[in-house]
Order: C-alpha cells, then sequence, then structure tokens
C-alpha cells in the first residue's frame, strides 16, 4: 500500500519538493494589518512585509527587472561588469542578482549609509566605492557626487550602468507588489502610501491598484527636512533610501494625491514602535510609511483601508542610530 508521499512529482526523495533558484524567491511577501501603532478612529492599516525578500529588502524586485530587461536587449552581455551608485539596498539587491547570474558588480555609496548595508553588499561579491559624506549626512551634493563617479565607472569598457534614478525598466519590477496587494486585500485598498527614493516604486505598485480602483488615492512621503516635493529647498537627513535632494526623473505629480513629508526623528520612532509593539523589523522609511499612513487613516476615517510598504528589515540598521543603544545591564 503507498503512502501517497512518493507519488508527487518533482520531489526530493520524494517528499514533494520543487527546485527552486533564488531568484524565484523573490515577492509574494506578507500583507499585515497593524494594531499596536494605530490609534483609535483611525482607518485600517496594512503593510507589505518586504523584508522578507532574499535580501530583506523590495529593491529585490526592481534589481531582478533591470538585469533582465538588459540581458533582453543586449544592454548587459556575459562578462560585463554591472555599475551602480545606491545607499546600500539597490546594492545589496544587484549584488544578490549578480551574484546569481555571474556578472562582477561595481558599487558607489558612501559612509551617510548604514554600515550593515555596505558589509552586505561586500558579502554577495560587490566592489564598493565609498564616496566622503558631510557627517553622515544625506544630501543633494553627495547623491550628485556619487551619481558623477558611477557614470564615469560606466564609461568603462565591458560596464553596464544601471542607473537607478533614470532606468525605468525598475519600475515594471513592482508591478508585481501592486498585483499581489489587490489579492492579498480581497480587492479593497482605498489608498496607498510610500516614501519617495527613485519614484519608481511608487509608479510600478500604484498602476494595477489605480487601473482596478480608479478612486484610489495615491500618497507620496518624504523626509520634512529635504521636502523638495513639496516645493521646500533640500535639505540634510538621515531617512535612508529617500529624498535625494531634488525631484527624481521618475517623479510624476500627476499620479499622485498628497505628498506627507515626515521628519528623521519622527520616522526613526516609529521603526523603535513597530519592532516593539507590532513585532515588525523595519527600517527607517518603512516608519515614514507607517506614520504617513496613519496620518492619512486618521482624515479617512474607519472605514477605509490603507496600504503602505515596510521597504526593508531593521537588520540593515543596527549599526545605525535607529537601533544602536546601550544594552540594559
Amino acid at each position: 500500500m503507498s503512502s501517497g508521499i512518493g507519488e508527487r512529482s518533482g520531489g526530493v526523495m520524494g517528499i514533494g519538493v520543487r527546485e527552486t533558484g533564488v531568484l524565484e524567491t523573490i515577492g509574494d511577501t506578507p500583507l499585515v494589518r497593524l494594531r499596536g501603532v494605530v490609534p483609535p478612529g483611525c482607518a485600517e492599516i496594512l503593510v507589505k512585509v518586504e523584508g522578507r525578500n532574499p535580501t530583506s529588502s523590495m529593491k529585490d524586485r526592481m534589481a531582478q527587472a533591470m538585469i533582465a530587461r538588459a540581458e533582453g536587449d543586449g544592454r548587459l552581455c556575459p562578462g560585463d561588469t554591472v555599475v551602480e551608485y545606491t545607499g546600500g539596498s539597490t546594492g545589496a539587491s544587484l549584488a544578490l542578482v549578480c551574484a546569481a547570474k555571474g556578472y562582477r558588480l561595481h558599487i558607489v555609496s558612501s559612509d551617510a549609509f548604514s554600515e550593515d548595508k555596505l558589509v552586505q553588499m561586500a558579502a554577495f561579491g560587490a566592489r564598493l566605492t565609498l564616496v566622503p559624506s558631510e557627517g553622515g549626512l544625506i544630501t543633494k551634493s553627495l547623491i550628485l557626487s556619487m551619481i558623477e563617479t558611477a557614470e564615469e565607472l560606466g564609461r568603462r569598457p565591458g560596464t553596464y550602468w544601471t542607473d537607478q534614478l533614470t532606468n525605468t525598466d525598475s519600475i515594471t519590477g513592482y508591478h508585481a507588489m501592486g498585483e499581489e496587494i489587490w489579492a492579498q486585500s480581497g480587492g479593497r485598498v482605498d489608498a496607498f502610501v510610500q516614501s519617495v527614493g527613485t519614484a519608481a516604486s511608487l509608479r510600478g505598485a500604484s498602476a494595477p491598484l489605480k487601473r482596478r480602483n480608479p478612486e484610489l488615492r495615491v500618497v507620496a512621503v518624504e523626509p520634512a527636512e529635504s521636502a523638495v516635493l513639496s516645493g521646500r529647498r533640500p535639505g540634510a537627513h538621515r531617512i535612508e533610501g529617500i529624498g535625494i535632494g531634488y525631484p527624481p526623473p521618475m517623479w510624476d505629480p500627476a499620479l499622485v494625491d498628497e505628498i506627507i513629508p515626515i521628519s528623521t526623528g519622527d520616522a526613526e520612532e516609529m521603526a523603535r514602535r513597530l519592532a516593539r509593539e507590532e513585532g515588525l523589523f523595519a527600517g527607517t522609511s518603512s516608519g515614514a510609511n507607517v506614520l504617513a499612513a496613519i496620518r492619512l487613516g486618521r482624515r479617512l476615517g474607519p472605514g477605509a483601508r490603507v496600504v503602505t510598504l515596510l521597504v526593508d528589515s531593521g537588520l540593515k540598521y543596527l549599526t545605525t542610530d535607529v537601533y544602536r543603544r546601550p544594552l540594559p545591564h
């Protein structure tokens, strides 16, 4: 008599396990309802836990899309070196994809960004060039210097510069995220909130949501200290991955209904609250997202549903001021 275990196809030792490559584990992240940090009278707040991706970041989605598109049209060839400027999460994601596909990777970053991210990029085999910052702060001049360095490296023979701020291939990498949100929410999303770095994730995820719900409210988040999308002057801040000091090339103001600035200190505190009160370990831009979603949710009221992103894991920020505090004796 058969037990039925060995009758499944594609199994390892008859247990029905399908072989997959690491890139197939990107996406399909959970959608979780927040409870502890959400005040009474607020809309329902749901978060997409993107820290469940292989490098603990949503950027795995866009890195995979950029490399696949470049391979498909011949911009990236076997043996080439990929070049990019990044605060860290895109670099780690590109490093993962390049390691899986056999490409070399040269990353331009800075000491303004988490050491955890720099270590992660190097662990995947990336070569790093670090541009010094002004006191560890993220500024417009730092971003422009990083871009200039990457552009110079990208002119070398046998290199492909992904240039994330202008590369629209990255937008398609986030379409699946929007589809996942719609399916996981049961087809009910009233508002989508996301912080703006390149603007690719805001555009990519909101597109399928807006197609299914034309009344969807799309809200962008930026650092209060550098609220250029809101028409203010650029400034220095510590919310990694967003707020480059000028409107990114892929920014489309017609897409959004509202922009909510969040200060670094408030974003950091919400990130810590998410860990303590929700058991969700995330980075600073995730804290900004949740705080903006709550501010919106208070106005929309209990009958509404707001979705936002926990864009990466708090494990990328262990050595930063967000979580690095004296341990109790």
